[in-house]
């Protein structure tokens, strides 16, 4: 069997593709989830689990009738999206720095924003919706507008990769932006609130959750759907910028049809049919993987990724990892891993290689082939993606 089930005693088993790389804080956090009387069936922790925030990273809560908004996570509509060019290799020879640069002019990372905003983000229809959202956020929608089209911060990347017939793919990582951060902590508070007021003894405060049909769920869910919409947009307009910069320097700045596109979330929720029922699926750092769904998965930055296609598997409520998972916290990274280390991890990547992106060494993942390894019987691999240019968030 592929996956293991976990011997707690919890009300939902616990089915894990980790391959027993569960630690003791790790086998608690899913301890926790397990135990809530709305979890539907059992939990699915995928092979790149780690430690997050009420819930692990990695896992897949279905439930009934009930949504956790920590479980889901700050960065609401996180994901991934890529396209295979009709470029090759042999046509990045030598550009790969202007492309980096160029690409590090055209899309704000970090805090940044826009300093312009182009008519297809001025024109998204659900602006006309921002007036519904939590009252938290009804100050934010000019800076929501500027960061449309920006990548953010911590692992978020922009990369030139190559598959193994030395195709040219384009490929990036990025979310909802603040305004999915503050949408988010604004509920996760609600949420909490509503925990210490009814005197609900949870294992995690970050457990706490809405009940389905109190205004409380309706409106979580509202700005859910918002942020998640948002976040796909934003990966469209960062890859329609990215995809002209390489017709530029690899086309002569002739359109060019993509030979596939994915744009796949991996920190979402939706409405499901999982054995004969509708449930609320919760993917914290997992991705949907029905037959036919095509998903993204990539390794660290100095490793492989894989365009990967579902295979259904109904014990993971259709699902896969979503990257390697981190092996080490940032601070560790930070602590146990030089400059130098961070050179000969990216050899033959063009990227900046300074300490500002050091806790984003390759060192600090999981070993992507393991991963996928365990998680055989939930994707079947499209394409093998190595990257030659990366831009760090």
């Amino acid at each position: 069997m592929p996956y293991e089930k976990l011997e707690i005693t919890t009300p939902a088993p616990v089915l894990s593709w980790a391959n027993h790389a569960l630690g003791s804080a790790e086998t608690q956090m899913a301890k926790n989830v397990a135990s809530l009387p709305f979890v539907f069936k059992h939990v699915a922790l995928m092979p790149d689990v780690h430690l997050g925030k009420g819930a692990l990273v990695g896992s897949v809560i279905a439930t009934k009738e009930a949504i956790i908004p920590a479980a889901v996570g700050v960065d609401i509509g996180c994901g991934m999206s890529a396209i295979k060019t009709q470029f090759t290799a042999a046509q990045l020879e030598g550009k790969l720095k202007k492309i980096r640069l160029d690409l590090e002019a055209a899309i704000p990372t970090g805090f940044n924003e826009n300093k312009d905003v182009e008519k297809s983000v001025t024109n998204w229809q659900r602006w006309s919706n921002f007036k519904d959202l939590h009252r938290g956020v009804q100050d934010l929608q000019g800076k929501a507008m500027k960061q449309m089209g920006s990548l953010g911060g911590g692992n978020h990347f922009i990369e030139v990769c190559l598959d193994a017939d030395n195709q040219v793919w384009l490929m990036l990582h990025s979310g909802s932006r603040n305004i999915g951060n503050k949408l988010a902590e604004c509920h996760i508070h609600t949420a909490k609130e509503l925990t210490r007021m009814a005197g609900n003894n949870l294992p995690d405060p970050d457990l706490s959750y809405f009940v389905a049909g109190t205004p409380e769920f309706k409106a979580y869910w509202n700005d859910l759907q918002w942020a998640q919409d948002y976040a796909r947009v934003n990966r469209d307009v960062m890859m329609a910028r990215f995809k002209h910069i390489v017709e530029k320097h690899l086309g002569g700045g002739k359109a060019t049809k993509p030979l596939l596109q994915v744009n796949c979330h991996h920190n979402y929720a939706e409405k499901e049919v999982h054995f004969g029922e509708d449930v609320y699926v919760t993917r914290k750092g997992a991705v949907r993987a029905q037959t036919e769904d095509y998903g993204i998965i990539p390794g660290s930055m100095g490793a492989k990724s894989f365009i990967v296609k579902g295979k259904g598997n109904a014990h993971s409520f259709c699902s896969c990892s979503h990257g390697a998972g981190r092996l080490m916290s940032r601070n560790k990274a930070k602590n146990v891993y030089t400059l130098d280390d961070l050179i000969q991890q990216t050899q033959g990547v063009e990227c900046r290689k300074d300490t500002s992106v050091l806790d984003e060494i390759p060192g600090a993942y999981k070993p992507i082939e393991q991963v996928m390894e365990n998680q055989a019987d939930l994707v079947e691999v499209v394409a093998t993606l190595k990257q030659v240019v990366c831009v760090k968030g």
